[in-house]
């Protein structure tokens, strides 16, 4: 899911909110974000394994915050009553029920995610974010997806890029702090050597905000997370506003990462219990049923554990 550049993603997917709904409800200020009526912990669902793991002051408390840059379709997003869901959503309350509190969703920018962990604000992070080495430096990942990123274009493909390199010279639009676009302007040299001009790189401060900039013809394209540009394809005006630019030799996305839970690396007991309420929900089936309801069946994780995503050199 996100590839983000100070914590990281997945980001393929379905759903049922509109992109104008989303675009009406990004200003979205710090805090718990909007969702159902909390109901009381059931006991019926705890995994003895995972609950005995999670450290005493988040039992005493009945709750885990969670900072998510939300919305983030198809991972983060409202529903057309403005009800918080998407797939973390879904498998926060999941894991919340193993471990017998709450996992609540705090609206948080992404570019401020992880000094929200460092003051106390949240607890962990669930917001696309991509596993990598420089992240590791600070936080420890519980990883739950792994999937690359996409071109997303205007319907019909009008300017006929079919590979990275065909965004040369173009006006590329992404989100900030993100992976991606550090990612393009790695292809700087390349472009060179073909005869174009760089990648001209647009970093806008919400992926709804690039979208528009897409769909107002202000970018050629925006590179994202494959989750997040197959939803915006599917949805976004009944499918009719964007295709996704699909390479033949990256069949599940460019530079496929995986994307995760972010936890202080000095908050060791709850990484280890999150990872085993990640466990007891891929046992139970419930966890293949979420991916599956938002059509991201093909970036399940092969196993688990904590901290896969890249090698240090």
């Amino acid at each position: 899911m996100r590839h983000k550049n100070r914590a990281v993603s997945v980001r393929h997917v379905l759903g049922v909110a509109s992109l104008s709904l989303l675009v009406g409800l990004t200003g979205c200020a710090g805090g718990a974000a909007p969702a159902a009526e909390p109901q009381p912990i059931s006991t019926a669902n705890i995994d003895p394994a995972a609950a005995a793991a999670l450290p005493e002051e988040y039992k005493s408390a009945g709750v885990i915050k969670v900072a998510s840059d939300i919305p983030y379709p198809p991972l983060e997003m409202f529903d057309e009553n403005q009800q918080l869901t998407g797939l973390d959503y879904d498998l926060a309350q999941a894991m919340g029920a193993k471990l017998g509190v709450r996992l609540e969703l705090q609206t948080q920018a992404f570019d401020s995610i992880i000094p929200s962990l460092q003051s106390g604000k949240n607890d962990i992070i669930m917001s696309g974010m991509n596993d990598t080495v420089e992240r590791q430096e600070t936080l420890d990942f519980v990883d739950y997806l792994h999937a690359g990123f996409s071109i997303l274009v205007p319907e019909g493909n009008p300017e006929s890029i079919t590979t990275v390199l065909d965004l040369c010279g173009k006006n590329v639009a992404v989100q900030k702090a993100t992976v991606q676009g550090e990612i393009l302007r790695s292809y700087d040299q390349q472009c060179k050597d073909k005869g174009s001009e760089p990648v001209n790189v647009a970093e806008l401060p919400l992926e709804t905000d690039v979208q528009t900039a897409v769909r107002s013809g202000k970018a050629s394209a925006d590179v994202v997370d494959s989750a997040v540009a197959a939803y915006a394809a599917k949805t976004a005006g009944d499918g009719k506003i964007f295709d996704i630019v699909k390479d033949p030799a990256n069949p599940a996305g460019y530079n496929p990462v995986y994307t995760g839970i972010g936890i202080l690396k000095e908050d060791k007991e709850l990484s280890q219990a999150i990872l085993a309420a990640l466990e007891a929900v891929i046992a139970d089936g419930t966890y293949d049923e979420i991916l599956a309801k938002y059509d991201l069946s093909d970036y399940t994780v092969k196993e688990t554990g904590l901290n896969l995503g890249g090698t240090k050199p």
